[in-house]
């Protein structure tokens, strides 16, 4: 029977894909990609069609500049054509898209900083007095009242 000896590396990429920060990682760019997805839907199907209302009839996606000279109906005509174009719609929905990102991540920040802050919103208990302030404060009790002192007794 053969036996293989795995590589050092090996273990140490175990290690390091297991730990919590790359996990954590993991899991927030998968949820990212899927927000980056809903937010595509959004801008594309919701809100381009309310701004094209608003604007007459304007389909920001096929708002574009084609290099060559030519007028194409559409962008996926002059692509089609193989001409080259300035797709300032297209651009125009990214910045879109990029606010509204922004904004939601903005709430979901500040919704967590805020639970963050309720969490730390109780103070730890104060720790009890350390070994030399009891120590301390006993002479000062003691300075308060001479009398208790046999060699701070007044003499007559």
């Amino acid at each position: 029977m053969v036996t293989l000896n795995r590589p050092s590396w090996v273990n140490e990429f175990r290690s390091f894909i297991m730990r919590g920060s790359v996990v954590d990682l993991a899991v927030g760019i998968v949820i990212g990609v899927a927000f980056t997805a809903i937010v595509s839907s959004l801008v594309k199907d919701i809100i381009n069609p309310l701004l094209g209302v608003i604007t007459g009839g304007l389909d920001f996606s096929n708002v574009f500049f084609a290099l060559n000279g030519q007028h194409y109906a559409s962008l996926a005509e002059a692509q089609h054509a193989g001409a080259p174009t300035v797709n300032v719609g297209l651009f125009i929905n990214a910045i879109i898209q990029f606010l509204i990102v922004g904004f939601a991540i903005f709430w979901v920040v500040k919704a967590l900083t805020r639970l963050h802050v309720r969490d730390e919103a109780k103070p730890p208990p104060a720790p009890g007095p350390t070994p030399t302030e009891q120590l301390l404060g006993e002479i000062r009790d003691l300075l308060k009242d001479p009398a208790r002192v046999p060699s701070l007794k007044q003499t007559p």
